[in-house]
């Protein structure tokens, strides 16, 4: 076990230090610079604003010093906050992102897994056709589609919600449901697809021949290994969360990591952008390494780093 979590923490180092390392040339090479904006700096106060920011030093020293830099967690000032550390922006801006991520995700999972279920019991029946359907819209609307619905139906027409801002529980319910949508969805076929693969098994044929109820045959027999599937797809349903809040924040004007990097790319702050890029790719890789071990604790089959055992 531990072997393996060295590999897996091996791994993520590296993972990173590509990351790092390909960013910073992005930014290198992307056009303009961070002091480029609509109202132009005199060459004079933007040699002095490259010199404080060490901007005028080498290429690489410049990558080393953030390399370092950012293994200690030090993503330097922004350039356009001033006085504002990058890890200061991510403290204040990221519990935001991570309420409303994770409430996207318990909204993904509950109604995804309860929708796939009930689409496979009522196989070929009114209940799976509507799930079907659901799924269909839920997977050819765009999220920030789905958001300006929600905010036209339940906050324009209906006004039982607020339409943004972050100040209470009410104010996270539309967001988190456009950021859902779509996962959700996924699930769902999913969990509809491995659960008839499942309730076809032989185990369940000997289950109900024994004169189990449905509900316990469904429920502690076929529920537990349709859901495995489900539990492979936390990784990617991390990342989709977290890419598809930077456009869901900006919608809903929520002060969110997502909202700040979206802010960030427009205003070319770059050491925000690189900054968030990596943290967002670490939460992304420890999250695919969680996604692991809670495979390998579900699926009693799969020995988490046993010699000579399969390994997720």
């Amino acid at each position: 076990m531990v072997r393996y979590l060295l590999k897996k923490f091996g791994y993520i180092l590296l993972s990173l230090f590509f990351i790092v390392t390909i960013t910073f040339a992005l930014m290198q090479l992307a056009p303009g610079g961070p002091f480029t904006s609509e109202r132009k700096t005199s060459p004079a106060i933007e040699a002095q604003m490259k010199e404080a920011y060490g901007l005028n030093d080498p290429m690489h020293e410049q990558y080393v010093k953030y390399l370092v830099n950012a293994a200690t967690l030090d993503f330097g000032p922004s350039f356009k906050y001033e006085g504002q550390q990058v890890t200061d922006i991510i403290k204040r801006s990221f519990p935001y992102s991570l309420i409303l991520g994770l409430e996207a995700i318990f909204i993904a999972l509950a109604f995804g897994v309860l929708f796939g279920a009930i689409a496979a019991v009522k196989h070929n029946k009114s209940g799976d056709y509507v799930v079907m359907v659901i799924a269909i819209l839920g997977i050819s609307v765009p999220s920030f589609i789905m958001a300006t619905i929600l905010q036209f139906i339940f906050s324009i027409k209906l006004e039982a919600l607020p339409i943004a801002r972050f100040e209470s529980f009410a104010h996270t319910i539309l967001p988190a449901v456009a950021l859902a949508t779509t996962p959700l969805a996924f699930i769902a076929r999913l969990m509809r697809s491995s659960m008839l693969e499942v309730l076809n098994a032989d185990y369940i044929k000997t289950a109900k021949s024994k004169g189990l109820s449905q509900s316990i045959v469904i429920y502690k027999h076929a529920l537990r290994n349709a859901i495995l599937p489900v539990v492979s797809y936390l990784g990617p349903l991390v990342a989709g969360i977290l890419t598809g809040s930077f456009i869901i924040e900006k919608i809903f004007a929520i002060p969110g990591l997502g909202n700040e990097f979206v802010v960030s790319i427009t205003n070319r702050d770059y050491t925000v952008i690189m900054g968030t890029t990596v943290f967002f790719s670490a939460l992304l890789l420890v999250s695919i390494l969680v996604v692991d071990l809670i495979y390998g604790l579900i699926d009693p089959r799969i020995k988490i780093g046993g010699k000579g055992a399969k390994q997720s």
